[in-house]
């Protein structure tokens, strides 16, 4: 008997917890930037800044995050909301798409961004 915890189903619901809060984290920090366009010195600082590698990097953690939240919160609605007469297989396959998809996502993000 397979272990709950050892489910793909439980590694999507993990997935899309773990990075919601990831991004609740990474907020403050977000308006804490947008506030510092108020005074463009400060901004000139940071967007220097930002162009260093490890930021870039950042940024494509950024965006896996995001589109890791959005792929397994759009299968979480689609599971609430839809009928289903197929078998939980097929819903489960849809964990893997998903996760390949943020994975495309990241990796055109990061190819753009180099």
């Amino acid at each position: 008997m397979k272990s709950a915890r050892n489910h793909q189903a439980y590694w999507a619901f993990l997935g899309h917890r773990l990075s919601g809060l990831a991004l609740a984290v990474f907020l403050p920090a977000h308006f804490y930037v947008l506030a510092m366009a108020l005074d463009e010195a400060r901004l000139d600082g940071f967007l220097k800044l930002a162009e260093m590698p490890a930021m870039k990097f950042g940024e494509w953690g950024l965006v896996l995050l995001l589109t890791l939240h959005m792929f397994f919160g759009l299968r979480l609605v689609a599971l609430e909301l839809l009928p289903w007469s197929s078998t939980r297989n097929a819903r489960i396959a849809w964990i893997g798409w998903g996760f390949a998809a943020s994975m495309a996502i990241g990796l055109v993000f990061i190819a753009g961004v180099i």
